[in-house]
């Protein structure tokens, strides 16, 4: 690979808005593999982009960085997808509440009652709310 085609670590870190020590501790705990040392600095290739890339999307997905090594690092494609099937399960239920939340506040903003907690729309939605198991 040409030196042209290599980053050091601070390269990589800002074109993903990151600091230079998430990646040291993303190598860690085993979320990216260890960069080629040169004269004992680190060097990532496009390869480092890609899970870099991955990783950052997957925490912007909620999944922690012990799922995320679970999800790179699993042995087979249907264990892989089990693991996944959970997580977006997950998600689909913190969309619900986000749903539920947001339709919450979008009557407060509407409505005209001095206390919205005494305003029987208010009311009835967080009684509707709570019979579905939504947190609000």
């Amino acid at each position: 690979m040409r030196s042209s085609e290599w980053m050091q670590i601070g390269e990589l870190a800002e074109r993903f808005g990151l600091a230079p020590h998430v990646l040291r501790h993303w190598e860690a705990m085993g979320l990216l593999t260890p960069a080629t040392r040169v004269n004992g600095r680190r060097r990532y290739t496009s390869d480092h982009v890609v899970r870099v890339l991955t990783i950052v999307r997957a925490k912007a997905a909620g999944m922690s960085l012990e799922q995320i090594r679970d999800v790179l690092t699993v042995s087979g494609q249907a264990e892989r997808q089990a693991l996944l099937r959970r997580h977006h399960a997950e998600l689909e239920r913190r969309l619900q509440e986000i749903s539920a939340s947001k339709a919450l506040i979008e009557h407060l903003m509407r409505c005209t009652a001095d206390d919205f907690t005494r305003c029987p729309d208010y009311r009835r939605m967080a009684h509707d709310l709570g019979k579905d198991g939504c947190v609000i």
